[in-house]
């Protein structure tokens, strides 16, 4: 055992078990049998996930295949900067874990880095296009099994991720501390930043084309030069515009550095203005101003709490930058309240309102085929709508929701509410494994559709990377957070996110 763990308690409050050097605790818990069984199951799901991971990573590059089916025979072929890093950090947390030792963690970072340092990307900003052969390195320009072409492309979101495990691994990985350094010290991280964009000034843009894309039948603005070497084509309607979305990490990366003005993080939208008459749920809140930006710090109504909505209201959006940055505890007025609400609106959603039984809804893979967005369409401002359930019911709110649908549920969501429902999202997971068979040698499947039990039967690099990062901060007392709010980045960070009081409350 690493230090101080972790335990799940009673009523789900995680209690700190001693280190092995210090003295024996006082006798007569009760609930440490279970709490010990807890963390036995937790290791194991961990030891299963790592698996997975380690299957899908290419012996001669380090590279991590984009997914694999669930027997592990065989990967996807191509990776993004995404699955690179989720590779990265979840090799740490398995060393940490004991999964494997400190050498091997080190050659097997060493290795990825390596192949990074040697891969094609855009020089200028230092940032990475979306697809690689995890073979040997090279930009993907036709898709394997199709052989559609290609267009090179840099995803904002994408990179947010890389450069997170980067910093990650220049923090808990002294002997590859300069080669990390020196990949994410030629990150531009305002690259990614629209001054321009009319809705408001300041946002992040999804990414951009090194070649004309037109060619192919998409929309993209005109070529356009900001941090130098030859023009790029920008996507021309393509913004992150929410505040709870995955892409807040590159707005934090972007921040810390340096790079990005401290306003970037108030342009996005908490909901839509109260006078857009469009959308399907009015907002409730007040205006307030931060950094000179004017904030509408809205919520929906659902269920008698107030959220802050993501664009599709799936945890995914919500929580994972969550895993790096200690969110809830730097800004406890805003992330600190918004998160628990989202977990318990998800498990209220799942269990009182469509009577699934289960839990825990993001993209995933799609389990009678592909892949596709789900969540909690009360929770999302997308018009259209991420739903629960595989037929894409159209619900509104205040209607009764229907019955007996045939909920799709993917495990790495109901992981990453370990941090805040430990005790219900714990055993949401074991009946996941148990009932439903979601489960096998590379741990748990990606999806599984509840009443049907049809089980998407392969494994995501990403989203196996979530599940490990999740199990590592709950069984090693939140070591991605130590790992990635440093001092430096605490103090560049903590005083932008802390101002801030959403509209949220339960």
């Amino acid at each position: 055992m690493l230090g101080a763990v972790p335990l799940l308690g009673a009523g789900g409050a995680l209690v700190a078990a001693a280190p092995a050097s210090a003295a024996p605790p006082a006798p007569a818990a009760p609930a440490a049998p279970r709490a010990e069984e807890q963390e036995r199951t937790l290791r194991r799901w961990a030891a299963d996930t790592w698996r997975s991971l380690d299957a899908m990573t290419h012996p001669g590059t380090g590279l991590a295949a984009d997914n694999i089916g669930a027997d592990l025979a065989t990967g996807s072929g191509y990776t993004s900067p995404t699955n690179i890093g989720g590779l990265l950090w979840s090799t740490l947390v398995a060393r940490e874990l004991g999964l494997i030792t400190p050498g091997e963690s080190r050659r097997r970072v060493a290795r990825t880095l390596r192949t990074l340092a040697a891969m094609e990307r855009h020089e200028p900003s230092g940032m990475y296009v979306n697809w690689y052969d995890e073979a040997d390195g090279s930009i993907l320009r036709t898709w394997p099994g199709s052989g559609d072409v290609v267009v090179p492309f840099v995803s904002s979101v994408d990179m947010g991720w890389l450069g997170a495990a980067l910093h990650v691994v220049a923090e808990a990985d002294p002997s590859n501390r300069r080669a990390a350094r020196a990949l994410t010290d030629a990150m531009r991280w305002d690259v990614f930043l629209d001054r321009e964009v009319e809705a408001q000034p300041g946002q992040v843009v999804g990414g951009f084309w090194l070649e004309d894309p037109s060619r192919d039948g998409v929309t993209a603005s005109a070529p356009w030069n900001g941090v130098g070497g030859e023009d790029v084509w920008y996507h021309a309607t393509h913004h992150y515009d929410t505040a709870v979305s995955e892409a807040r990490m590159v707005t934090y990366l972007g921040i810390a550095a340096g790079q990005l003005p401290a306003g970037v993080y108030f342009t996005t939208f908490r909901t839509f203005p109260p006078d857009w008459t469009w959308p399907e749920t009015a907002p409730v809140g007040e205006w307030a101003t931060y950094e000179g930006v004017d904030v509408f710090e809205g919520a929906h109504p659902y269920r008698g709490m107030h959220v802050v909505p993501g664009w599709g209201g799936s945890m995914f959006e919500e929580l994972m930058p969550d895993l790096f940055v200690p969110e809830a505890e730097w800004a406890p007025d805003s992330w600190g309240v918004n998160h628990p609400l989202h977990v318990r609106a998800q498990r209220e959603h799942a269990l009182d309102e469509a009577g699934y039984g289960y839990w825990g809804f993001s993209p995933c893979s799609e389990p009678h085929a592909g892949y596709r967005e789900y969540g909690v369409d009360a929770l999302g401002l997308n018009p259209t709508g991420y739903f629960s359930d595989a037929a894409g019911t159209d619900w509104h709110a205040g209607e009764d929701y229907p019955r007996g649908l045939d909920g799709v549920v993917t495990p790495h969501a109901a992981a990453l509410a370990l941090q805040y429902e430990p005790e219900a999202a714990f055993a949401n997971l074991s009946r996941i494994e148990t009932e439903l068979g979601a489960y096998g040698e590379g741990g748990f499947h990606d999806a599984v559709a509840v009443d049907t039990g049809v089980r998407a039967e392969r494994h995501l690099s990403l989203d196996q990377s979530m599940i490990m990062g999740a199990l590592g901060n709950v069984l090693l007392g939140g070591i991605l957070h130590d790992w990635f709010g440093t001092p430096a980045v605490e103090e560049a960070l903590r005083p932008v996110i802390a101002q801030e009081r959403f509209g949220a409350a339960g």
